[in-house]
């Protein structure tokens, strides 16, 4: 399908674009020393395509025929790699699987549907041929919600959902979009910002993730604090079910009894397929800047963040690096130039008159939008914030500098995958009362698991999307384990940081969702009660299990 973008198929992002450490002159003594990989010895091969135990597709050739009647035979896809790209996310385990390699069940056809009549006419083929749908927007799930179960003997269709990539009209008055459920980030942002709107949600996998994908996930943006998490924004929608065409129309709040918008809001394809939503947006602000701090501590750091989220101010970012991560950023960083070099040691010279250890310094990015005498008020309030924390602002370098590199994540994961590293993130939500101890007992969970594990690692954190009680801190870990026991070591590590969420006053997931990953620690989140009632919800809707079975 060569209208719609899709990633390559052993990893992130697009074939040709690969992390460097090259001008990144700190990068690999960091790596050696804190996880013990020696980035110069050579990386594992790009896994051989040919050599893959591909199963054949579960396609009868009358449904075959059904299908591309729906969406036309050049919207319709048997080829290997593209089933192959379909039945991935882009979560660690799925390209550990890929290594292996360990298939599974992958998904026999794939189908682009152009319309809403067209997406209804695949859930009726499917529901009619007890086939099962899962619907597919940019790949970057990562919590095994795009695989079927390995037991899967019925047909399972892939509906990508790329073609349906529109903003279809903007009511001004309202401020809101109608916007179809297929279009990934940029394509959105661009047709918005050519308006002069934004819709202001930038998830680190804005570049390969969609309207429908952030809506299904419950996704939240790094600008989060201003523009809200994906179910502020999302006000009215229209899914396809195996009942019918769900419409909820864009209403500014509503009591029509328990929420089904709050049903569809993370419900990750099991209640149906979205195909359009109406979205809260904004006028393109005429200022924008984000401002880097520094705190003594990573406590400093959250006390003001707890501050300044019970402040006037309303920043568009409150992000604070915990130590590990602040000196994982700085080993990230580019060559320096003369005068940045100064600065630096400007910056550590007066940190040492305050009597800072350096070690524990952490850096935090603070974003403001709005008009300039808006950015300059709100800053003002900030600064006097961080100021009774004991901390200092080093302007706009850090800032500018993770506005270049906020989505290169991905690609250092698989640089590091490549090298025997497994990494990956875990993120959760606490109140303000609890944020300190998720954070010591979280990082203190990690190194145990390592060290049972028998293996060296790294495990960091930072706190972003505050709200008025509590945050989000997102844990971030690497083992060094290329053996065949790899995928075990991981999850002893994940296991042990998961768990840590539930003992501490945490959530099972603050934005990545649930998926296969994060199911068994459900019960202890929201009560075996609450899965009963999701079990009824799923199972009223949807009673055959034609959408993204579990296992």
């Amino acid at each position: 399908m060569e209208t719609v973008k899709h990633q390559k198929w052993w990893g992130w992002g697009e074939e040709g674009l690969e992390f460097t450490y090259e001008d990144k002159p700190k990068f690999a003594g960091f790596l050696l020393d804190n996880v013990g990989v020696d980035v110069h010895d050579s990386a594992s091969a790009t896994p051989d395509f040919d050599a893959l135990p591909v199963p054949e597709p579960v396609l009868k050739p009358a449904l075959k025929k059904a299908l591309a009647a729906i969406v036309g035979e050049e919207n319709l896809s048997t080829d290997t790699e593209c089933r192959l790209v379909h039945s991935f996310g882009r979560g660690v385990v799925d390209l550990i699987r890929l290594r292996q390699p360990d298939l599974g069940r992958m998904c026999d056809v794939v189908c682009y549907p152009g319309s809403e009549d067209e997406v209804v006419a695949l859930m009726r083929a499917a529901v009619k041929s007890r086939s099962v749908l899962i619907p597919y927007g940019g790949g970057s799930n990562i919590v095994g919600a795009l695989s079927a179960p390995r037991g899967e003997t019925r047909t399972v269709i892939s509906v990508d959902m790329g073609r349906m990539n529109t903003v279809l009209s903007i009511d001004a008055a309202s401020g809101l979009a109608l916007i179809q459920a297929g279009v990934l980030g940029p394509d959105m942002e661009e047709q918005l910002n050519a308006q002069g709107w934004t819709m202001g949600h930038f998830p680190d996998s804005f570049t390969w993730s969609t309207l429908g994908g952030w809506i299904a996930t419950r996704s939240s943006g790094m600008q989060s604090d201003k523009y809200g998490d994906i179910a502020d924004m999302t006000r009215g929608l229209r899914m396809v079910t195996p009942d019918g065409i769900l419409e909820l129309h864009p209403l500014p709040s509503t009591a029509s009894g328990p929420s089904v918008r709050e049903m569809v809001l993370g419900s990750e394809g099991r209640l149906g397929i979205i195909t359009s939503a109406w979205m809260q947006v904004h006028r393109v602000p005429a200022k924008r800047t984000i401002q880097g701090y520094f705190f003594p501590t990573y406590e400093a750091g959250l006390k003001a963040m707890e501050e300044i989220a019970a402040s006037d101010a309303a920043p568009s970012i409150t992000r604070v690096m915990d130590k590990y991560e602040t000196a994982f950023s700085i080993a990230n960083g580019k060559q320096s130039s003369p005068m940045d070099h100064f600065l630096n040691q400007a910056v550590q010279k007066l940190m040492s008159m305050k009597g800072w250890n350096l070690d524990d310094a952490c850096l935090s990015l603070i974003g403001f939008e709005g008009s300039s005498r808006h950015v300059r008020y709100e800053k003002g309030l900030v600064d006097a914030i961080i100021s009774r924390n004991g901390g200092m602002g080093v302007g706009t370098g850090p800032g500018t500098l993770y506005d270049q590199k906020k989505y290169d994540v991905p690609y250092i994961r698989d640089f590091l995958l490549d090298r025997g590293i497994p990494a990956d993130v875990s993120e959760t939500a606490t109140p303000w009362r609890y944020m300190a101890q998720m954070h010591d007992e979280t990082i203190a969970a990690a190194h145990r698991a390592m060290e049972r594990a028998g293996v060296q690692g790294y495990v960091m954190c930072h706190l972003s999307h505050s709200y008025h009680a509590g945050a989000c801190q997102y844990f971030t870990f690497a083992v060094n384990d290329s053996s065949n026991s790899m995928l075990d070591t991981y999850y002893t590590v994940k296991k042990a940081i998961q768990q840590s969420f539930m003992d501490n006053h945490g959530t099972v997931s603050h934005h990545h969702g649930v998926g296969v990953e994060h199911a068994a620690w459900l019960p202890q989140d929201i009560s075996t009660t609450g899965i009963r009632f999701q079990g009824l919800l799923f199972d009223g809707v949807d009673p055959d299990h034609n959408l993204c079975p579990r296992p």
